[in-house]
């Protein structure tokens, strides 16, 4: 279960900064305060889920983009990792398409 509250922080995280929010900000949309978004960013906090969908439709993003639980399980995701997926999914299929071969090519060196 931690490490279940402790992804689902780290996805939160990653769209709050993609969305350019700070914790205050965010804690503001949800109608909630700054240190709790900080607990659940954190994991340290088993959220309910009816604030989780405040937190995803504040961000802009489907609950699902929150709780999906990855096909790489056991992985942990770093924040990075987290950032680009998030700003891919904004993004057009062929973008995304496009922004993997790019990646492809600089990796495969």
């Amino acid at each position: 279960m931690e490490h279940t509250l402790k992804r689902i922080g780290r996805r939160i995280r990653a769209f709050r900064k993609l969305k350019g929010l700070t914790q205050e900000q965010l804690a503001e949309l949800v109608g909630t305060n700054f240190s709790y978004i900080g607990k659940i960013e954190r994991g340290e906090y088993n959220v309910k889920i009816q604030t989780l969908e405040k937190i995803a439709n504040a961000l802009g993003v489907r609950l699902s983009a929150l709780l999906s639980l990855s096909e790489y399980q056991g992985v942990d995701l770093s924040d990075t990792v987290l950032e680009a997926a998030a700003l891919l999914m904004g993004q057009s299929e062929t973008d995304q398409r496009k922004a993997l071969e790019i990646l492809t090519i600089m990796f495969r060196s």
